[in-house]
Order: structure tokens, then sequence, then C-alpha cells
């Protein structure tokens, strides 16, 4: 039986020193704590802390988005070579991969990206990932690598998906870690909003992507390296926030699609749509309420139902602007049966 894909997500407050320049103490500890279980998982390492590494070389550094890309673009490699040191007194060699979304979105390029990371582990190397800052601002603005990670985590068909943060799991109202949680949507109250607690991608960013992943049927698992084998621990269940998986059937095809890719619209459908997705039915024009954004055919898109839930992703059949123009048009399909996976 072939090894099981772990994917492990380091955010930038938690393998950063606070002027912001990696923390070489915790690149020794994943080093040391990853190579304990290589040999039992084909592992992915998504890093952030590629800016942080970079920006003492950018002169005049104010944090403008094109610096930050430069700083990026500077840092990736010294920030792979930390990782490289501390994994080579194992006997471990690490690769570097730098994605874009659009590496998602396209099925083909996604096998391709599958299939190298497979040759990887063939030969006992580990990939480290971080999204291409060079050419791409969205990970800079907003989701700190979370979504890239569980991108490959839904997409990979990984076991588990784990998220190191600083503060060491989900906290609830008197700060102590939550240990288990079965029900995403019960726990959003806890999270805070000040910067400082969440550091860049925040608690409410890595729970949005973890109720994906668990309908997707991954183990997700938050927690910190602050503590004595922590990782280790986390894995086991023994530290942390762990968010049980749910149960799917989903195929390859279907657990890439459902990951989302990258979204390029949203539709928003009635009550009977909704009814007649859940029986496994097409969705027509007639059952669109409301077409946000816009998008060509074959991309990829959200539904939505009346209260606002995410309900399926699906590959658009039309484009948006066709859609708009038949809404009232009987039997206009604007997504297969087959190109809808229900969440």
């Amino acid at each position: 039986m072939s090894k099981p894909i772990l994917v492990i997500k380091f955010g930038t407050a938690s393998i950063t020193l606070p002027t912001g320049e990696p923390d070489v103490r915790i690149i020794s500890e994943i080093a040391r704590q990853v190579s304990e279980i290589h040999p039992s998982y084909r592992i992915i390492i998504v890093s952030s802390g590629a800016v942080g590494a970079g920006k003492s070389y950018i002169q005049d550094y104010k944090g403008t988005m094109t610096q930050r890309k430069a700083a990026a673009s500077v840092g990736n490699p010294l920030l792979v070579g930390l990782y490289a040191s501390y994994f080579a007194p194992n006997n471990i060699f690490i690769a570097q991969s730098l994605c874009e979304r659009q590496h998602f979105a396209n099925r083909n390029k996604f096998l391709q990206l599958k299939e190298t990371f497979e040759e990887l582990w063939v030969n006992n190397i580990i990939p480290i990932v971080n999204e291409n800052d060079v050419v791409s601002d969205r990970e800079l603005k907003f989701s700190d690598n979370d979504e890239l990670a569980t991108l490959l985590a839904v997409g990979f068909g990984a076991q588990s998906l784990m998220f190191c943060t600083s503060v060491g799991g989900l906290l609830d109202e008197h700060g102590n870690i939550l240990r288990n949680v079965t029900n995403v949507n019960e726990v959003f109250k806890f999270v805070r909003t000040d910067k400082s607690f969440l550091g860049l991608g925040g608690m409410a960013s890595k729970l949005t992507f973890a109720k994906l992943a668990a309908r997707m049927a991954i183990r997700v698992v938050i927690f910190g390296m602050n503590q004595q084998n922590e990782l280790l621990r986390a894995l086991a269940g023994e530290a942390g926030t762990v968010i049980g998986a749910g149960k799917s059937t989903l195929s390859a095809r279907n657990r890439w699609l459902g990951s989302g890719g990258l979204v390029s619209g949203r539709l928003q459908i009635d009550l009977g749509a909704t009814r007649a997705l859940q029986k496994r039915k097409s969705l027509l024009a007639v059952g669109v309420l409301e077409v946000n954004g816009e998008f060509e055919a074959g991309e990829i898109i959200e539904i939505y139902a009346p209260n606002d839930e995410m309900v399926a992703v699906a590959r658009a059949r039309e484009t948006s602007r066709a859609i708009k123009e038949n809404l009232k048009t009987l039997n206009f399909e604007v997504a297969h049966a087959n190109d809808i996976v229900l969440l």
C-alpha cells in the first residue's frame, strides 16, 4: 500500500523572529521532527516566510507590493537553503516548488504537478512549496498559503493537513486550546480579529479551508512549534486542535474539482435548483438567482443556496454572460451533473 500523503503548512508568524527573519531554531526543529515521520508519509511542506527572509536585501524597504515581490524572490532560495541545510544531516533532500493558482485550475497542469511530486517522493525527496510571489500578489495580500496547502491536500487526496500557527491551536473564550472539533461552523465564534493574535493568514482563514478539507475526508490539525515535539504530538492527536475528517467517496477528478482550484465566479441558486443538485441533477439557468464574476465556459464556479451556504462547486458549461442572458430560458444548462461536486 502506498504511504499516505501529509501536507504541513508553516505560517510566517510561526517560523520567523519578530524582525521577520527566519527563526533557525524552529527550522531546525521542523527538520528534526519531520525527519522522524518521513519514512511513514509522502510529505509536502508549504512554507511562508520568503518575504521576511529577503526584505533586508531591498534598499529603503517600505513593504510596497513590488518590494514584497522582490523580497520574496530573494528570500525563497534563502529559506529553501535553510531547510536543505537542516534536513541534510538526516540524509533527506528537499526540492523547491513555486506554484500558481492556474496550476490547479487546469486539470492537465495539475496532473503534471502531481507526477512531478510522485517522482520526488519515489526518490525520498520532500517538496517545499510556496506561491510564485514574483508574478502573483494574491497570496501576499490574502490567504498566506492556507489556500495553497488546502488545494494540494484536497487535490492529492492527503490523509492529513496540518496548519502550524504561533498560538498552537484554536483557542476558546478562556484562552484554552480546543482539542477536538467536529463541526467547524460552531467554532468560528472563537476567532478573534486582532492582527497580532491571528498572524498573517489568520485563524478564520485556516478554519475556512479546514472546513473544505474536512468535507473532502481530510483530517486537519492546527498546532504550534513552541513545545517539545509538538509537531509529532499534534500528528498523533496529543496536541493542538484536531478537526475530524468527514466522509467522502469522490473520485480523484472530483476531489480536484471540489478543491475549487481557481474559482472564477459565483452563482446563487433558488431552493428548487438546490434540491435538484442534491438529487444529482444538472444546474439549469432558470434556477439561478444571481451571477457574480466574469468567467468563461470550462472555468470553476462556486454555487450558493438561498441562505448563502456554499453547496457545490462546478465547471461552468457556459460563460457568465450567456448565463445572464438566458436566466429565463428553459433547459439552458449551466453546469452538467458530471461536472458538479456537492459539498
